[in-house]
């Protein structure tokens, strides 16, 4: 009996590649690395299953990915989805911070509570005592599009020149002042502001 797979950088990117895996019933752990996996991932019972790694992978759709795993793979203490635009990071987005990366963790303990290991990260105590109070509040939700209001594009595109200057042909230049306030995420205060603009 098999308890270790594979199946790394294969690119299997549709459901029929993953099918034979239900032969595999006693499987422990299973490395899905470097494919082409997507949301309609699709596992079938592995009961026995205690590792899974999902890294550099397709995987959007974090809740319905994790009710599967919940369902599927009941004994699951390891996962890993590193590189996946499920999982938010610094390194693969430079949207995402640290802050994003907490809000996922506490989500995934929510619908994992047996993890003792997430995304090569020991699960604290900390983690999991979070995961209980505020777990499913960490959800991020993407609004979706409506299909049924449709703006037309703009007649002219938006530019913050002014109008004289928007003619490719006209290269005068444009002088103008503005009052610069930073909103940023890691703002370092007034680090930067001299005395003299106080």
């Amino acid at each position: 009996m098999e308890k270790y797979l594979s199946l790394s950088g294969n690119h299997s990117s549709n459901k029929r590649s993953l099918e034979g895996l239900s032969a595999f019933g006693s499987l422990e752990e299973l490395i899905l690395d470097n494919n082409l996996l997507g949301n309609d991932l699709v596992l079938p019972g592995l009961p026995r299953l205690h590792t899974l790694t999902l890294n550099k992978n397709q995987i959007t759709d974090l809740e319905s990915l994790l009710d599967h795993l919940a369902e599927v793979t009941p004994a699951l203490e390891y996962l890993s989805l590193l590189g996946n635009v499920a999982c938010p990071n610094e390194l693969i987005s430079l949207e995402k911070d640290e802050e994003d990366y907490k809000r996922y963790r506490c989500f995934v303990l929510h619908k994992l509570p047996n993890l003792k290991f997430l995304d090569a990260r020991k699960v604290t105590r900390k983690e999991r005592e979070e995961a209980l109070v505020r777990g499913s509040f960490m959800k991020v939700v993407k609004p979706k599009a409506s299909s049924d209001h449709v703006e037309a594009p703009p007649e002219h595109p938006y530019t913050p020149l002014p109008s004289a200057s928007r003619d490719l042909t006209n290269h005068r230049g444009v002088l103008g002042k503005c009052r610069y306030v930073y909103y940023g995420k890691n703002s370092e205060g007034n680090r930067f502001i001299r005395d003299d603009q106080l």
